[in-house]
């Protein structure tokens, strides 16, 4: 009679030592729950583009051209529907990421994306729609400018960081505003943070006219709405030689989401943001100061909102122009509903939004596609990631049956 090993038994975990193979078990587990939470949102992007190719085809004079002899040259018509699709994507996946200046134009655009898009996510963390980033913003970059134009005589590691500071402080001061009103009045963020953004915008536009507007030769006063330019020593360095822009901006909104990741994750404060977002009432009975969480959420989420600004001023442009923002407080929104709250999804969101605006400069050019289809694309995105639903019906998946752990927003006085 032969004797017969046990088949893989280092492998699979003796009862003597079990560590392997449960740390094993909790590798898979974290893939399967990693896998199973982006799946939703990859199929959404997946889906969006799908819809986007047949809006390319419908839009494409040469397809409607072939469609005319459909019936008696088939071939010319696929071909013409194939050669629509291929030359759209294929103008797009170069522009964002064809050449190592289209991969750095695409991450110079990702930068504020990352920032803007932390800032709604951990506000939906504890329950609150931070929907005023895009004033947030405003907000942060004109006070970085100004230390960055009229702080003289500092060496750079002093004016840089007293700069960004700046910024985000002014931010986070600035949605402590509608946080305050809400921890004691009950008055919802929402509309407040709505109407602060029109504030933000008209001081802006006040400031760039007046107090911060950039004087002309000869020191008569200027015409054109700007800020005066950043002096060198405020400047975020750039990360490689010119043409390439992209700068150490990038690099901090990469550490200030492993920092919220942290913040959400690890920290008491986070468990209290978190508990407090899942059930206030439940919170407060607890024992959390929910009045105080609030005020330090919308801060905080202030702070990274006006962090994109000060990223796009200090890195990018070195001037602030009036409307300078091409919508990334709005567009955060959408990010931190693509991320799912989390700030590995949010940066993955805002990369993917950066590779979409800058492939597609390049679509248009070289496909002669309307912009307005990137922004297509991106709305279909949200709409499915919204309607989960509807992309587990598409494709006949599932329900997971885990309860959601975001709560996006509530009602009135937290109903």
């Amino acid at each position: 009679m032969s004797r017969n090993p046990k088949p893989d038994a280092g492998s699979q975990g003796s009862p003597q030592d079990p560590a392997p193979g449960r740390a094993r078990s909790v590798a898979g587990a974290l893939a399967e729950a990693a896998f199973s939470r982006s799946l939703v949102p990859l199929l959404a992007v997946f889906t969006g583009l799908v819809i986007s190719a047949v809006l390319i085809v419908a839009t494409d004079p040469a397809v409607w051209q072939a469609w005319g002899q459909v019936t008696v040259r088939p071939g010319l018509f696929l071909a013409a529907v194939g050669r629509s699709v291929y030359v759209a994507f294929a103008a797009l996946f170069e522009g964002a990421a064809g050449s190592p200046y289209a991969l750095s134009e695409s991450l110079v655009t990702s930068t504020p994306y990352v920032f803007a898009g932390l800032a709604v996510a951990v506000g939906f963390r504890a329950g609150l729609f931070n929907i005023g980033a895009e004033g947030q913003l405003y907000i942060g970059a004109l006070a970085s400018v100004f230390v960055g134009y009229a702080v003289h005589g500092l060496p750079w590691f002093l004016h840089l960081p007293m700069a960004i500071l700046a910024g985000a402080a002014a931010g986070a001061i600035w949605a402590a505003v509608p946080g305050y009103l809400r921890a004691r009045t009950g008055a919802h963020e929402v509309v407040n943070t709505i109407m602060l953004n029109y504030v933000a915008f008209r001081l802006s536009d006040w400031l760039l006219n007046g107090p911060m507007k950039r004087p002309g030769p000869g020191g008569v006063p200027g015409w054109v709405p700007i800020s005066p330019e950043v002096l060198p020593s405020a400047y975020l360095p750039r990360l490689f030689a010119e043409p390439l822009r992209l700068h150490w901006g990038f690099i901090l909104a990469i550490l200030v989401a492993v920092a919220a990741y942290y913040l959400l994750f690890r920290t008491t404060f986070g468990f209290e943001m978190r508990s407090v977002g899942a059930n206030p009432s439940a919170a407060r009975v607890a024992g959390m100061r929910v009045p105080r969480v609030y005020v330090l959420t919308m801060a905080l989420s202030g702070a990274l909102a006006a962090m994109a600004g000060v990223s796009q001023v200090l890195g990018v442009d070195r001037w602030l122009g009036q409307g300078f923002s091409a919508g990334y407080g709005f567009d955060s929104i959408a990010l931190a509903l693509l991320g799912k709250s989390h700030p590995a999804g949010v940066v993955g969101a805002a990369l993917l939004f950066g590779f979409l605006r800058s492939g597609a400069t390049r679509m248009q050019s070289v496909a002669d596609i309307p912009i307005d289809i990137i922004t297509i694309v991106q709305a279909l995105v949200i709409v499915f990631v919204a309607a989960e639903a509807l992309v587990r019906g598409i494709y006949r998946m599932k329900p997971t049956g885990e309860k959601a752990e975001e709560v996006f927003t509530r009602g009135w006085r937290g109903t």
